[in-house]
């Protein structure tokens, strides 16, 4: 069997965390494993897409509640939806109060219930409303905390990919990914990401740039939270746990840099 490529992570983390044209050329353990490890470079790619649209809309003279809006809907064109997805079919298996089995099936349904929409509401409008307030204060923070949240969400899957976590069911991206990070590589990534938030924002001042290494911190701890919380409910994790991660890490990331 031909041994993994960097480049063969690279399209696993592409080709299963965004809706950039990739092909996946790889699709097992090995792969998968490169691939979670490769997540945070996924959200850079995408956090940065929704940075350029924010700033270019500032620059055409939009004001900053248009540029938070379009900003936030970047990340979810470039996914098609797929975290947020996640989010709400999670939301609506934890409020179902449910034994795992049935909570699991609720989740693959192909509506959306009550729980969902709720969480799926508030989720964007923290969103919208933090970047708002960044991208009043300058197009600059706006943009920065764009890709920062992004990349934290990422790093979020990276961190849920890690060994000892297990699938809540034999198929689908959670069996393909669960448990396949080594803890050194996911820890590693972890403040790989907080170093650079906090290399990215030390233009702005000390304060920034410990806010900033501090937002990647909350937001994986937030991500953590939920995580555990998923395992013990239904076993372990899934695609839609993924996707519910994820928003949740980019929101904890949000909130933390709206705050002081």
């Amino acid at each position: 069997m031909p041994r993994t490529s960097p480049a063969d992570g690279l399209r696993f983390a592409f080709g299963t965390l965004t809706a950039l044209p990739v092909h996946v050329t790889k699709w097992d353990r090995d792969a998968a494993r490169a691939g979670m490890i490769c997540a945070p470079l996924a959200g850079l790619v995408v956090g940065l897409c929704a940075a350029a649209v924010g700033a270019a809309l500032m620059a055409l003279g939009a004001g900053p509640l248009l540029a938070a809006t379009a900003t936030a809907a970047t990340p979810a064109a470039l996914t098609r939806g797929l975290h947020l997805d996640g989010l709400a079919d999670t939301a609506d298996g934890l409020g179902s109060a449910k034994p795992a089995d049935q909570a699991l099936r609720i989740m693959k349904q192909s509506d959306v219930g009550p729980f969902g929409v709720i969480t799926l509401l508030f989720t964007l409008l923290a969103q919208v409303a933090v970047l708002f307030q960044l991208y009043e204060a300058s197009w600059t923070r706006g943009a920065l905390a764009s890709v920062v949240a992004a990349t934290a969400a990422r790093l979020a899957l990276t961190l849920a990919a890690r060994k000892g976590i297990p699938p809540a069911r034999p198929e689908g991206l959670g069996a393909a990914v669960a448990g396949t990070v080594p803890r050194g590589a996911a820890l590693l990534a972890a403040a790989l990401v907080t170093a650079v938030a906090a290399l990215a924002a030390s233009p702005f001042g000390t304060y920034e740039t410990v806010q900033y290494a501090a937002a990647v911190v909350l937001a994986v701890c937030a991500a953590e939270l939920l995580l555990r919380h998923c395992v013990r409910r239904f076993g372990g994790i899934t695609g839609d746990v993924f996707g519910a991660l994820a928003e949740t890490a980019a929101t904890a990331a949000l909130v933390a840099l709206a705050l002081g």
